[in-house]
């Protein structure tokens, strides 16, 4: 059975694409030599970044679209992470969509804002600590 090997996001302005990953935490370059960079995640899964010439070189007429194009979820060790990450995002210049909040169902989240001005084509970056079981209190309620 086939594996998920790699994420690809088409970005339109790479440099500020790195900039934003690296806050995450991801080792990527400062300034990309090349239009396809690639980052390997923890779990072996690698996360690439194509920019918007590199896809029209093999799919000539590809065109950007509005909408929820990719969304990815890094997951945090605390909600304090939650809340350092998303301060670091905002205070670099990316624009904040939500700041953290709590979930009922016990995890902490932010999301960043979407666009093209920042090179991302993500409807939000969101930060999780890890989950946890629900617990008697719960009444039974799961994450959506």
């Amino acid at each position: 059975m086939p594996e998920l090997n790699a994420i690809g996001i088409t970005v339109s302005d790479l440099r500020r694409s790195m900039q934003f990953y690296r806050l995450l935490g991801l080792d990527l370059p400062d300034d990309p030599a090349e239009d396809h960079v690639e980052a390997t995640m923890a779990n072996g899964t690698r996360l690439m970044f194509d920019t918007e010439e590199v896809i029209r070189s093999f799919l000539p007429n590809w065109a950007r679209s509005d909408g929820n194009q990719v969304s990815l979820a890094f997951e945090c060790s605390s909600p304090a992470e939650v809340d350092e990450i998303y301060a670091r995002i905002v205070g670099a210049g990316f624009e904040g969509e939500k700041e953290p909040w709590d979930a009922f169902w016990g995890h902490r989240y932010a999301a960043r804002r979407p666009g093209r001005r920042a090179g991302q084509p993500l409807r939000g970056a969101d930060v999780a600590p890890r989950r946890r079981s629900p617990t008697p209190g719960d009444a039974g309620e799961q994450p959506p």
